[in-house]
């Protein structure tokens, strides 16, 4: 019954996430906004709803780790399975954008300060203010760095309605924060049943169900040769997810941590965010590129299959 209620929960998170990405994407748009900082900022705190919305819970009822594994797991999969995904389905990836000059930094910076702020075996208050001011930090810069578009007019964008959009964000909002309770509760139920680790539920039951909405709005983008929305949108969901997400999450209740016990899977989604550094300075927008991340998601399943 456990698993049938996760299912049903996480479909709700996933699809009340897609109901606010559409609309926010279609309030972007209707003022020229770039698409990379559609992607790095509306679409990428949108598909980091589902993230925030069970760390959060999960932080409430007290299951820290589920927390900040689920965070550490987003990471993994939208860097290696989300991305590597999009370079082995594109046929020609070319960004608008210098992603390396401007935007490498972001993918790396939060996860070292998460290292740095973990180093004393817990997030706390102070740790949460901080991680939020990181985030207003790079929705600024992001700002700043718009490059407007002229966006042709077309019938979505004639036809926009702010009471249908506000309308499809609260409905959204209600299935991820719903969804958000259940899947916790029951992702708990499940750890115990069949003895594993609220760690292990977290990295990848949690975190692979809420990676679902990266995945289908990175694939969808790359399909329709949009790579600066796909790429923006898992450099933006990753700093929102260990800003937004573990600085609320640190804020509601203090979030414990331990580094070395969890130190293979925290280095893997170091060594992904270093890869997307490199793959981004060298452009590597490549299927080559997509085999050496999906490499990295591989070892993390393995090791997790071993432990």
């Amino acid at each position: 019954m456990d698993i049938l209620i996760f299912i049903v929960a996480m479909g709700a998170l996933i699809y009340g996430a897609d109901f606010i990405i559409e609309q926010s994407e279609k309030i972007a748009l209707k003022y020229n906004i770039s698409s990379f900082v559609i992607g790095a900022t509306l679409v990428a705190v949108g598909t980091s709803l589902p993230e925030m919305a069970v760390s959060m819970s999960a932080s409430i009822k007290g299951s820290a780790d589920i927390a900040v594994a689920n965070v550490i797991g987003s990471t993994i999969f939208n860097i290696s399975l989300v991305l590597g995904a999009v370079f082995l389905i594109s046929k020609k990836i070319k960004p608008d954008r210098d992603l390396f000059a401007k935007d490498s930094a972001w993918s790396l910076f939060p996860i070292l300060v998460f290292i740095l702020m973990g180093i004393d075996g817990k997030l706390n208050f102070i740790d949460g203010i901080l991680f939020l001011c990181l985030m207003a930090g790079y929705l600024l810069f992001l700002i700043q760095s718009n490059q407007v578009e002229e966006i042709e007019e077309d019938e979505d964008k004639d036809s926009f309605s702010w009471p249908k959009s506000i309308g499809l964000l609260l409905i959204g909002f209600v299935f991820v924060i719903g969804g958000a309770d259940f899947a916790i509760d029951s992702a708990g139920n499940i750890a115990r049943q069949f003895g594993i680790s609220e760690w292990i539920i977290g990295l990848f039951l949690v975190a692979f169900g809420t990676s679902l909405p990266e995945l289908m709005i990175s694939i969808k983008s790359a399909l329709k040769n949009n790579a600066d929305l796909a790429i923006g949108n898992i450099i933006g969901s990753n700093v929102a997810n260990f800003t937004m997400v573990l600085g609320l999450s640190s804020i509601v209740n203090p979030l414990n941590v331990d580094l070395s016990a969890n130190f293979f899977d925290i280095s893997a989604a170091f060594i992904a965010s270093v890869m997307l550094v490199f793959i981004t300075a060298n452009k590597l927008y490549n299927k080559s590129a997509g085999i050496a991340l999906m490499v990295i998601l591989a070892l993390v399943i393995q090791n997790s299959l071993a432990a």
